[in-house]
């Protein structure tokens, strides 16, 4: 036999690329190519190329890459996973490496190698990666190539968001805008890529060591390697840059066949023809026009609505000039005084809105006649602050209030306003001609003109072409509502699938509209827009996208023929007004001085505050300055006046924080350091007084800066935490850094209720929990002999407290009279500060009355008043005439109407909500939420307070704010409540009742008899078991089946953006069902399991009525299953026998569970193991109606023995653990079938019992009798409850241990001991400490391998998942474990990704614990025995 070759084919999200090795691995041939989402093609003319060369060769082959899967099953090669190609080569070549650094076109990834090689990679979002650099390429102007030439001559770095390429425009865009230079934007984009990188991906693990560079813009990218060096302060020795990175997973492809077997190229050339696109498996949507004639009629429809034109050579006397210098485009208006349309232009603004605006007008000149003459200007838009300042102009306005003006015009009374611009959405709702609610897209600009106009680049086809092909496609696709670079991933895969071009442009049409409707403006229905229906902006234009509208919202509507100019058409018809109400001449640049105009710019630190802002000044020629800041926005004009109006927060934050600490000499007792950080925001008065009553020295951490937040970035453990809690780390390392030896950061579960009505008084699960994330992932407090208290204290219970600060604080040798008069002292100088904060509020109040002023009131968290959270909105909000009051300074002088809709469970919303039934009652105020980017339970409190304020006829005004501080949404947003607050003065509208709420619908004994109660879908197996038990019970219910695709659309139409994942899936479930025809409405309840406790899954309920309501479903009951008594139904009792009945069907479904995952993946004959599964659920529901205890435990016995004897292979295989979030955990659809997955590769997945949740719930009563607030009486009930429960499984216990095969589950005691040696036990939100337990007991049991499942973003899960993968991994470094997140935009191939690596390790680990291996077998002994010592005593206290 000849010389063989070696070939690696990487078949990525955007590119494809082949390496060919020899014998002695030389790299002989190579080849890189963008595929444009037409894989199999280009990889077809590839291999078609290369058989010219080696039709004769003998050669070994493997495939890898994001998109390589379909392509090695067609072409009959085997698949490698990507990151072991990758570390194939890596060791190969570059063995010294200790952490890779790779970005693909459309994934990131980190890869740390060791003993155990770990994964990050990028999720649910695609910030920062190859696919972004391009889409910021494509606003400067050029390509990534000319972003790195124009990157090497930065000089000064801007702060960009990089988690969202949407976001990253909207901060280029004001940088543009202001007059940056392209070279400082380019680098500051390579600085955000890495950014993201670090803070996203390494997730609390350093990057250290030798550091390789790979992947496509690693190689190409000289930049943003050197943005890499020095953010990461690597020494020259460090960097890796190897030749040929870019090829790297290809060739490790290349070098992994070398064990597949030979064989000739012919071959694979033979299996060429089987590459095709697959099978279609997308859902289609309805044809945009059925035919020409219903096209021709659409346009004859949409043609009447026109402007009066007329020519502008016939113009004479007064004109009235609007301009609108949009984020992308600038765009003139002249109308006449008659309101004629005269004269207009619309262009891109390439970048600078100020030359494009002065080459505009120079072009208006030129032909504007003599007669005519331009009286007055306004200008609105993106621009506006630069422009009014350089060219003189009379008057900016707010852009919205423009496009009101611009719609009434073309149709009076106007109840709705779409304008999808460039890459901002902007919905005007209308009512009495005032707007009330304004939606602007600062979350996602997917669905906005460049979206299309990116997807049509990337498909390289021209705007108009790809518009055209979508108009008669007869099977436009449903491209789902997703991220712009995920987009392109779904048209990949459809185009895989086989759609053409015209499906994707219909599709697109479809998805830009639903985006807008669903996730932007979240629209239920189509009623609520109201009949008068006006669209505009420049994606109007597109016919395609109009249709779509019309179609989806059912409606015909309003499209001007000036769509894309309605802003400054506006804004001409306000100029006509002001010019009536003074009649003063302009102060417009006239031709002369605008020929002559020329402007400068430079950049400057302002020095005039800590922030030390870099502010952007442009020099005009005649020597005036017109200055912006990033951050502050002083530059919106040119000179700056310190607003004299009260500002609670300012004053909140100096009253907070403004304490002396005892000097050093006057400390007997030292130093304790206390970090400002979440929830010392509300107790820092309180910890200072305490400590200092005691005789320390308190020393507080550094105030908030960019600075403290890029100090903890290494240590953060979750890319989706929001920013108050990422800032915590830099905290605590501000404190290690200052030297001091004791930090001091409880955590605090529960906080002092102030409003007795409220249902709860817990902390959000983040603020409770932060300092165990702190323990866990930072390693310097270890490392320095620095003491960090982090106790659970109970804050609501003052007494309690005394006793437990003597418990945690005994070392430092206090008596309990010196911390029981310390707490006193604390507790007084608490009260005395939020009586000083209530005063203050009402003096505010006075102040306003007085002066005939009006405020907001700004409601957040305590942590809001921070200036680099809030980043200066409330100095903002003064500058605009505005006083601004806190939440708490007005809440005491609320009074909610209860009950609300949601579970009023958390402390800091209780004052919101109070503070907005406040604001209904005053004229003089309203009110302006704050939402931190990614914090879960504002999805449950701003739908509340909207609906308060709507109730009242109040405008909702939220603004989400995370580490970007670019002001410009919030700017609009506040300005265009001024105007709606002026507008509403001038109308002499007040505030006022609009209707009662509706009350909540009791499920009565008579609905028992006759209504279908619906559940939704959890676990399959456990639930067809449940609802057999509850129908024992005499109610009709019944569990929905599988979820389908559909669910998740109608999920996400009715429930909140920010909501979590399994909220989506509980909502869709159920509205879908109620939709699909299948039920009568009037005999149809629907019920939900409710904990009441510190995680959102308490509110689904009040999901579910929202989502019913909004539907007109409102008559429908919800019944909430709870044991606490939350809720009471005199149709739907819980009683014992109901509870003995469900607990056997748990016990039940967590038996079949158990014994079939453990026998699947072996049984020889596939597909008997199912098979019995199905025969015992038949044989068990008649059971179930018996509840004879000898029968049930019969039945456990039979299930055991009739497992334990199915016929199995003889192979070993890697056990994988599924943990996480419950609903995501149990339910198929909702972790992709992971299960599956796992036994498709080869292991067998090991899922903990069901019951245990339940358990856990119920031990968290001892805990908290044990070191919170918890009573004695709570803690019998629960050891008591337990007794009782595990009385149930104690048969299957003891079967489950004689058998061959299978473990028993161990009970809750010990669980809650694993737990306790690595975290407290006071983590009770969610999972909880469960969790942790969860994934340290299948460590224990030989499980190594972890799949932590959660919904993206859910708060628990940072906590207790991911923030505790690195302290776990501390004590048992064999751990493998791989935290996958969920979310209706997740990429399955991103999760299968992952999956896969964390397999292809368990494998590798199986072969060196290969049984035989002296290693293994003592192992396997040592660690029985620990766990049998461990438990030993713990199981004899349970036994007494």
């Amino acid at each position: 036999m000849g010389k063989v070759l070696h070939i690696g084919l990487d078949v990525g999200s955007t590119t494809v690329k082949i390496a060919i090795l020899d014998e002695q691995d030389n790299l002989v041939y190579s080849h890189y190519q963008r595929h444009f989402s037409d894989v199999q093609h280009t990889v077809s003319n590839l291999l078609q190329k290369m058989y010219i060369h080696l039709k004769n060769a003998d050669v070994t082959m493997n495939v890898t890459g994001s998109s390589g899967m379909a392509t090695s099953a067609q072409l009959g090669v085997p698949f490698v996973q990507e990151v072991i190609a990758c570390s194939e080569a890596v060791q190969r070549f570059i063995p010294e490496t200790d952490v890779a650094i790779e970005l693909g076109g459309e994934d990131a990834k980190i890869t740390y190698f060791g003993d155990s090689p770990e994964l990050r990679m990028n999720g649910t979002c695609a910030g920062g990666t190859g696919a972004f650099i391009d889409q910021m390429a494509i606003l400067l102007k050029t390509d990534a190539a000319g972003l790195n030439e124009l990157a090497k001559n930065y000089k000064e770095i801007y702060p960009i968001a990089s988690r969202c390429g949407v976001f990253a425009k909207t901060d280029i865009q004001p940088l543009l805008n202001e007059g940056a230079a392209k070279e400082d934007i380019a680098a500051s984009i390579f600085q955000a890529v890495v950014n993201q990188t670090i803070a996203g991906l390494a997730c609390g693990k350093p990057i250290r060591g030798n550091v390789a560079f790979l992947g496509g813009p690693l190689s190409f990218l000289s930049e943003l390697r050197k943005r890499f060096i020095e953010t990461l302060n690597l020494r020259p020795e460090n960097v890796i840059a190897p030749e040929n990175a870019e090829y790297f997973v290809a060739i490790g492809a290349a070098l992994a066949s070398k064990k597949s077997q030979v064989f000739g190229f012919q071959t694979i050339y033979q299996n060429i023809a089987n590459l095709s696109n697959q099978t279609t498996e997308s859902t289609f949507l309805p044809p945009l026009f059925a035919s020409e004639e219903e096209y021709a009629e659409f346009r004859r429809r949409h043609n009447k609505h026109s402007v009066v034109k007329k020519p502008l050579s016939e113009v004479s006397g007064p004109c009235f000039l609007g301009i609108d210098a949009g984020s992308t485009t600038t765009k003139l208006a002249l109308i006449d005084q008659q309101g004629n349309l005269v004269y207009s232009h619309y262009g891109s603004n390439g970048g600078s809105p100020l030359n494009s605006t002065i080459e505009a007008l120079k072009k208006l000149y030129e032909v504007l006649p003599d007669k005519a003459k331009i009286c007055q200007a306004v200008v609105t838009g993106y621009g506006e602050a630069l422009i009014k300042a350089a060219l003189k102009v009379d008057h900016g306005e707010i852009e919205t209030v423009a496009h009101l003006k611009g719609a009434e015009h073309f149709l009076p009374g106007v109840t709705f306003i779409l304008d999808i611009g460039g890459q901002d959405m902007k919905c005007l709702q209308v009512r009495d001609g005032v707007i009330y609610n304004i939606m602007l897209n600062e979350a996602c600009s997917s669905g906005c003109g460049s979206f299309i106009e990116t997807l049509a680049k990337s498909l390289s086809l021209p705007l108009e072409e790809f518009v055209q092909k979508g108009l008669f496609s007869p099977t436009p696709v449903d491209l789902g509502t997703r991220c712009t670079v995920f987009m392109n991933s779904k048209i990949k895969q459809v185009q895989k699938e086989g759609a053409d071009i015209g499906s994707i442009a219909a599709g697109i049409a479809y998805s830009v509209v639903k985006n807008a409707l669903y996730k932007v403006i979240r629209l239920h229905s189509a009623e609520e827009i109201g009949d008068k229906v006006v669209v505009q902006g420049g994606t109007f234009n597109n016919d395609a996208v109009l249709r779509a509208f019309e179609l989806v919202t059912k409606r015909e509507v309003i499209r001007p023929d000036i769509a894309g100019i309605m802003g400054a058409f506006g804004a001409a018809l306000i100029a006509r007004e002001r010019y009536e109400e003074s009649g003063k001449e302009s102060t417009l640049l006239r031709p002369e001085e605008l020929g002559n105009f020329q402007t400068e710019i430079s950049t400057r630190h302002c020095g005039l505050c800590g922030n030390n802002c870099l502010l952007t000044i442009n020099t005009f020629s005649d020597g005036r300055e017109f200055i912006t800041g990033n951050r502050c926005e002083r530059g919106a004009g040119l000179t700056t006046t310190k607003s004299e109006l009260p500002n609670l927060y300012a004053y909140k934050y100096k009253r907070i924080f403004g304490y002396k600490p005892l000097k050093k000499e006057e400390a007997p007792r030292g130093e304790v350091g206390i970090p400002r950080a979440l929830n010392m925001y509300e107790h820092y008065p309180f910890w200072f007084t305490f400590f200092t009553e005691l005789g320390f020295r308190v020393v507080l951490s550094a105030h908030t800066s960019k600075k403290i937040f890029e100090m903890g970035m290494e240590t953060v453990p979750s890319e989706s935490l929001c920013y108050p809690a990422k800032l915590t780390n830099g905290h605590i390392k501000d404190l290690i850094n200052k030297g001091v030896k004791l930090i001091f950061y409880p955590c605090v579960p529960r906080d002092e209720k102030e409003f007795e009505e409220a249902n709860n008084n817990y902390n959000c699960p983040i603020v409770t929990s932060y300092p165990e994330v702190i323990k866990a992932n930072d390693d310097e407090l270890r490392k320095k002999g620095i003491k960090f208290i982090y106790p659970f204290l109970p804050m609501n219970d003052m007494e309690r407290l005394k006793e437990r600060l003597s418990e945690e604080l005994a070392f430092l040798g206090l008596t309990k009279q010196e911390i029981n008069q310390a707490v006193d002292k604390a507790y007084q100088e608490r009260e005395a500060v939020r009586r000083d904060i209530r005063a203050k509020g009402e003096e505010v109040l006075a102040y306003l009355e007085k002066h005939y002023k009006k405020g907001i009131v700004l409601a957040g968290r305590p942590y809001h008043i921070d200036p680099e959270i809030n980043h200066g909105i409330p100095e903002m909000i003064t500058g605009l005439g505005l006083a601004v009051l806190t939440e708490d300074s007005v809440a005491h002088l609320g009074k909610v109407e209860r009950p609300l809709r949601v579970l009023d469970q958390w402390v800091y919303h209780s004052r919101l909500y109070e503070a907005a039934s406040f604001v209904t009652t005053r004229d003089d105020l309203e009110l302006v939420q704050l939402n931190s980017f990614g914090c879960g339970l504002d999805a449950v409190t701003t739908d509340q307070v909207h609906e308060i304020l709507q109730q009242y006829r109040k405008t909702y005004t939220l603004i989400k704010i995370d580490e970007i501080n670019n002001l410009g949404a919030v700017r609009i947003r506040i300005r265009s409540l001024l105007a709606a607050m002026q507008e509403r003065e001038r109308k002499k509208i007040k505030a006022r009742k609009l209707y009662d709420m509706p009350k909540r619908v009791i499920f009565t004994e008579e609905m028992r008899k006759e209504y279908t109660i619906l559940s939704p879908q959890m676990a399959p197996i456990h639930f067809e078991l449940i609802q057999e038990a509850a129908r024992q019970e005499g109610y009709r219910v019944e569990v929905l089946p599988d979820v389908e695709p559909a669910a998740v659309e109608e999920g996400l139409k009715h429930v909140h953006n920010d909501a979590c994942y399994p909220s989506i899936l509980v909502v869709g479930q159920i509205m879908a069902a109620l939709k699909s025809g299948r039920y009568d409405l009037n005999r149809t309840a629907v019920i939900m399991s409710q904990t009441g406790g510190g995680c959102r899954a308490s509110n689904y309920i009040g999901f579910i009525r929202k989502a019913l309501r909004d539907a007109g479903m409102g008559h429908i009951p919800v019944i909430s299953l709870n044991a606490l008594g939350i809720e009471t139904n005199p149709g739907f009792k819980i009683t014992a026998r109901m509870v003995k009945r469900m607990v056997m069907a748990v016990v039940y479904g967590d038996l079949l569970t158990r014994v079939s995952n453990a026998t699947r993946p072996y049984e020889k004959n596939p597909g008997e193991v199912n098979r019995l599964v199905d025969k015992w659920l038949n044989d068990l529901k008649p059971s179930l109606a018996r509840m004879n205890i000898r029968e049930y435990h019969s039945n456990i016995r039979k299930i055991v023995k009739e497992f334990d004897n199915i016929e199995l292979l003889e192979v070993k295989k890697p056990k994988v653990g599924v943990v996480g979030e419950i609903l995501v955990k149990y339910h198929p659809f909702a972790n992709n079938f992971i299960v599956d997955i796992i036994e498709k590769e080869g292991a067998e997945a090991v899922m903990p019992d069901l019951l245990d949740f339940f358990l856990y719930c119920l031990h968290n009563g001892i805990y908290s009798y044990e070191k919170l607030a918890g009573s004695f009486k709570g803690n019998l009930i629960s050891r008591y409850l337990i007794w009782r429960i595990e009385n149930y499984r104690k048969v299957m216990k003891k079967e489950l241990k004689k058998s061959k095969r299978f473990e028993p589950p161990i009970s809750i005691y010990e669980l809650a001991g694993l737990a306790e040696k690595i975290m407290h036990l006071g983590h009770q939100t969610g999972e909880g400490w469960f969790l942790t337990a969860e994934m340290l007991k299948l460590i224990k049991s030989g499980a190594n391998n972890v799949a932590c499942l959660q919904p993206f973003a859910c708060l628990p899960n940072h906590i207790v998942g991911k923030g505790m993968v690195r302290e776990i991994r501390r004590h048992y470094p064999e751990a493998n474990i791989v935290p996958i997140d969920y979310d209706p935009g997740a990429s399955q191939v991103n999760q299968v990704n992952r999956l896969k690596l964390m397999l292809s390790v368990a494998f590798k680990n199986l072969e060196s614990a290969k049984p035989g291996s002296e290693q293994s077998e003592q192992c396997a002994s040592c660690r029985q025995r620990k766990l049998e010592e461990e438990f030993a005593v713990k199981d004899q206290i349970i036994a007494k």
